[in-house]
C-alpha cells in the first residue's frame, strides 16, 4: 500500500481559493454588472444629461 504525500499548505490554500471563487461568483450574480454594462450606463447618463441641459431656458 502506497499513500500519496499531501502538502497540507497547498491543500488548504487551494480549498480557500475555491471557496473564495465560489463566493465571488455568487456575489457577481447577485450584485454585479460587467464593466461593459457600467460604461454603457455612464455613457447613456452623460448623453441624457447633456441633452437635458441643452433644452433648458437661458436665465438672465
Amino acid at each position: 500500500m502506497t499513500k500519496d504525500v499531501i502538502n497540507l499548505n497547498r491543500a488548504r490554500k487551494q480549498r480557500d481559493r475555491t471557496a473564495k471563487r465560489t463566493q465571488a461568483d455568487e456575489n457577481a450574480v447577485k450584485f454585479g454588472r460587467s464593466k461593459a454594462q457600467k460604461v454603457l450606463e455612464a455613457t447613456q447618463n452623460t448623453k441624457a444629461r447633456t441633452k437635458l441641459d441643452g433644452h433648458q431656458f437661458e436665465s438672465e
